[in-house]
């Protein structure tokens, strides 16, 4: 069967994006496309010369309600919806004088970018396109008889079909009735989405949202996932930057599925340091921090951190709180790393990682805090508020008679927020705000202290561990005390509070209480 090809005769263009607009209407123009339009875009053509009918020529009502009503009218919604496959359809538009349509070119007005930009509320309302979404539905919704356009990316592509073809064929009118779906579809969902918002007056405490809409655009196609029989894949969510915050590739090889994961996790490590005003160093392995450490300079936190665990560190992940400097690229030179990210980079530390060309250069803001954590579970999702370190030292409390000295305090406070970012169940030991030692992904806690301790070797004497969640029994802190940890962080809450305290004092640690666990799946 031979494809029906749609000869494009009478077009209507409405458009809040003019980009290309003269030049798309001047090619029409030029292919004997006659075109009707509406407000500003009817304006942009008509002084660019190019012949267009106004909207209220063919209504034969002006534009009303400071354009709110333009082309919510049977003379213009009769010629799109008529299937000209059927002869009742063609004679009830001549019987009404009703002209047809073939294409429809339409994008909705900038409700996003008015968010975005902070517009006031009234300002917002009035950037709700309604005429827009029903000119674009009812063109796609009749793909078989017209066409319809909802970006200017797709104009050249148009013509060309125009020329080649004389027309536009039926599977070109399907896909592109596709992309206006999920045109009006996706900015739906972003009104939908601020309204909701506008509703979230709610004190702290309140349920989450009822319903959670996001769509993942593809961004680009991985190797693979995980492994190498997994497909993979890189996807946007809408209404943002992109993944990483709009992370940039500035060199290197492809990223792959895990480079992703663990150049994500490094970074939520940074960011905990986001404020601080001293550089951070943190080395990412298999989504877990090796090492973190802050220091005078970037190069001293990474060589800090590096020493954290060494071994690890070959084919890890390194992340920084801020722009990196030559001498922090230096540094990292005789170590195999995987992906270096930062929010930013000297020209001279890119000339330095360049002579490294399989190094990946992640550019990537740090991630800005709060918001909502959701994770995939088969047929649903869990859904949480992002974990975050609100305490402070002060919200705390000390229950051995040792008190921590200002250094350990130090200490005890750095490890407790690198801990809230490592796998449960977690035990971090620190010294001079460096890490000594990580005990990650186990079943017990016990064992947790065993790795963290043996990592650590005889840099665990003197040290300061913090546990993201309460120690069950005093086996750990036992444990500790036998290595020769000096002091403990830890949420406390467990009914053996007692004797983990006791067995604090019996070794002679201080032990500091936080009343909040920051335990991570």
């Amino acid at each position: 069967m031979t494809e029906v090809v749609l000869v494009v005769r009478r077009a209507l263009i409405s458009v809040a994006d003019k980009s290309g607009l003269v030049e798309f209407g001047r090619a029409l123009e030029q292919r004997g496309v006659a075109l009707v339009s509406s407000g500003t875009t009817a304006s942009v053509l008509r002084e660019a010369g190019v012949a267009v009918t106004p909207v209220s020529d063919v209504t034969g009502f002006p534009e009303m309600l400071e354009g709110r009503v333009k082309t919510l009218h049977p003379r213009i919604h009769g010629g799109i919806l008529a299937d000209k496959r059927k002869p009742d359809h063609l004679a009830q538009l001549e019987q009404q004088g009703i002209e047809p349509f073939d294409l429809v070119v339409a994008n909705l007005y900038p409700f996003r970018e008015a968010v975005a930009a902070g517009a006031a509320f009234d300002d917002v309302i009035e950037q709700i396109d309604i005429g827009g979404p029903a000119l674009v539905r009812a063109a796609a919704k009749n793909f078989q008889s017209i066409g319809v356009v909802v970006s200017p990316a797709a104009y050249d592509e148009l013509l060309n079909e125009l020329d080649a073809n004389g027309g536009l064929s039926r599977e070109s009118r399907f896909r592109l009735a596709s992309e206006a779906f999920e045109h009006t579809a996706s900015y739906d969902r972003a009104i939908g989405d601020w309204f909701a918002q506008q509703g979230a007056r709610e004190p702290a405490g309140e349920e989450l949202p009822e319903r959670l809409v996001t769509r993942f655009d593809r961004v680009s196609s991985l190797r693979y996932g995980e492994n190498p029989h997994q497909r993979g894949a890189l996807y946007a969510a809408e209404g943002t930057d992109g993944p990483l915050g709009g992370a940039e590739v500035l060199q290197g090889k492809e990223m792959s599925f895990n480079n992703w994961l663990d150049a994500e996790a490094a970074r939520a490590v940074a960011a905990l340091f986001a404020g601080d005003e001293r550089p951070a160093a943190v080395i990412v392995k298999h989504h877990n921090p090796c090492g973190v450490a802050l220091a005078n300079t970037l190069a001293e936190a990474y060589e800090r951190a590096l020493e954290g665990d060494k071994v690890s560190a070959f084919g890890g992940i390194v992340a920084f709180n801020r722009e990196v400097d030559e001498a922090a690229a230096e540094a990292m030179a005789p170590v195999f790393t995987e992906v270096v990210v930062a929010p930013a980079y000297m020209r001279q530390a890119l000339a330095a990682f360049a002579r490294k060309q399989n190094l990946r250069v992640l550019r990537a803001p740090l991630p800005a805090p709060g918001g909502l954590e959701i994770r995939p579970v088969d047929g649903g999702a869990l859904v949480q508020d992002i974990d975050g370190i609100m305490e402070s030292a002060g919200d705390m409390k000390v229950v051995t008679s040792a008190q921590p000295t200002p250094e350990q305090w130090e200490d005890l406070l750095f490890a407790w927020k690198v801990a809230s970012r490592t796998k449960s169940n977690a035990i971090v030991l620190a010294r001079d705000l460096a890490t000594v030692g990580v005990g990650a992904g186990q079943m017990n806690r016990v064992n947790s202290v065993g790795l963290a301790t043996r990592a650590a070797g005889d840099r665990a004497k003197g040290s300061s561990l913090a546990s993201d969640a309460f120690f069950p029994f005093r086996d750990g802190v036992d444990a500790a005390g036998e290595a020769g940890v000096a002091a403990i962080i830890q949420p406390g809450g467990s009914v053996r509070d007692d004797e983990s305290i006791a067995a604090a004092e019996e070794h002679g640690m201080a032990m500091v209480l936080t009343s909040r666990r920051h335990f991570r799946h």
